[in-house]
């Protein structure tokens, strides 16, 4: 029992470095928790999602994250997707309208992630949309997918 006592404490010791660790990779200056967007998002308290780290403001707040993702929310995903893209961990390559290419000059910036479009007529439909709608529409899961929404590692 002492043994394995010993191990968790150690396990988590190590794991915590290595959050710790890459969270200093990542800005976190202006970015807000996933679940309590009055809050600052800090570095400490993170949990991995889609190849990257999602960041909170309390131990919390990762909890029911963890509970509403399981559950398949979709605001709470499309909230975790606009923090990796606004933290640069993610980058788009696909316009998530159409699945044309993204150019540089038709970002529309939603939940601090600026999202881009193959061209003005998809930016300007984004415009059109405000709220939760227009963040469904532009950094939920489908559209994550059809942006081509990736995580580097490096």
């Amino acid at each position: 029992m002492k043994i394995r006592g010993i191990l968790v404490g150690v396990a988590s010791v190590a794991l915590l470095t290595l959050t710790v660790y890459a969270a200093e990779e990542v800005k976190l200056d202006g970015i807000k928790c996933v679940m309590n967007p009055k809050a600052a998002a800090k570095a400490e308290k993170s949990v991995d999602y889609k190849g990257g780290k999602v960041f909170f403001c309390c131990s919390n707040c990762p909890k029911g994250f963890a509970k509403k993702i399981e559950a398949k929310d979709e605001l709470t995903a499309a909230k975790g997707n606009a923090q990796l893209v606004a933290t640069k961990q993610a980058t788009q390559t696909k316009c998530v309208f159409s699945g044309g290419p993204a150019k540089d000059g038709t970002e529309v910036t939603v939940a601090g992630a600026a999202i881009k479009f193959c061209c003005n007529n998809c930016q300007a439909k984004a415009k059109k949309m405000s709220g939760d709608e227009q963040l469904l529409a532009l950094i939920g899961d489908a559209a994550y997918k059809k942006g081509g929404f990736k995580v580097e590692k490096e």
